[in-house]
């Protein structure tokens, strides 16, 4: 597999003219992948990607923010298992954001998510983010009347203003050294119907079933201009999206897996290494522990 070539397929760092229907979320690529080839590159890229988290912590200079928006259904839970099950729990931070609480909501609306940013050296990953703000607050008006903002700073602009905070804010990640990656899991409505049937007649998937979901689904044209508004404004080399196609679950995890070994490598990870005279002291302790036997 051309792993270069598949993630241009997926990957957006210029929004300018960008369009959400040009991507099929039902698109494998061009892969013409048995189960087991698929999930024998899935753990070849949990294994890289498990490598590459050691040496980031380790160096402790770069975080990695990732961040993986979606309708409901998508996968983004099922994609954080899959892809990152096989990281350190010490350098890896998963926070994932439902609607905000009293506190958060007494504060500016990157604030909660500011609080969740991964340290150096670790990689977190942020099930939905500060993209919320725009999306289902732009299909959903009445959010923002219960935001307490003065008045005069709800305009008709307030979602495009949004968009461009966001956009400079992740400039600002990328200058303090986190590297930031967004993935869009990009299901089609009928593969959502289908995984909402499911989680009805599958006792097992009952608990996953909200009947809020599926009245979120008049708005699916509202919420696809919505996403196409985010990516076109937020794009960048720097904090590129990744348009992943969802439909194929094992499709999604080996994209979004890929992505995040491709990213990683190019930052020139390595282990630190020890001054002369803190080598000289292993070397000292290692003839000690030696004379022991």
């Amino acid at each position: 597999m051309n792993l270069d070539k598949l993630l241009k397929r997926y990957r957006v760092s210029d929004g300018q003219g960008f369009s959400l229907k040009r991507y099929d979320p039902a698109d494998e690529g061009d892969q013409k992948l048995e189960r087991e080839a698929a999930a024998a590159l899935l753990a070849t890229g949990q294994r890289r990607l498990a490598e590459l988290q050691d040496m980031l912590y380790a160096q402790d200079r770069w975080s990695v923010l990732c961040i993986i928006q979606a309708m409901d259904a998508a996968g983004k839970d099922g994609t954080i298992k899959h892809v990152f099950s096989g990281l350190n729990p010490q350098g890896c931070d998963v926070a994932s954001f439902k609607a905000p609480s009293a506190l958060e909501l007494d504060h500016d609306f990157l604030w909660r998510h500011i609080r969740a940013l991964p340290p150096r050296g670790h990689i977190g990953i942020h099930n939905r983010s500060w993209y919320e703000e725009t999306l289902v607050a732009r299909v959903h008006p009445d959010i923002v009347a219960h935001q307490k903002l003065p008045h005069g700073l709800v305009g008709r602009r307030i979602y495009d203003e949004r968009l461009e905070d966001i956009a400079a804010f992740e400039r600002y990640l990328g200058r303090q050294g986190v590297v930031v990656l967004k993935f869009f899991l990009n299901v089609s409505q009928e593969e959502q119907r289908r995984r909402f049937l499911a989680r009805i007649e599958e006792p097992e998937k009952n608990w996953k079933f909200n009947s809020g979901d599926v009245a979120e689904r008049a708005h699916w044209d509202d919420y696809q201009r919505a996403y196409q508004k985010a990516i076109r404004a937020t794009a960048t080399e720097a904090a590129p999206w990744y348009v992943v196609p969802a439909d194929r679950k094992w499709f999604t995890h080996l994209v979004v897996a890929g992505a995040m070994v491709a990213a990683i490598e190019k930052l020139g990870l390595a282990y630190p290494k020890l001054p002369e005279a803190e080598v000289a002291k292993l070397h000292a302790a290692k003839a000690k522990l030696l004379l022991e036997v």
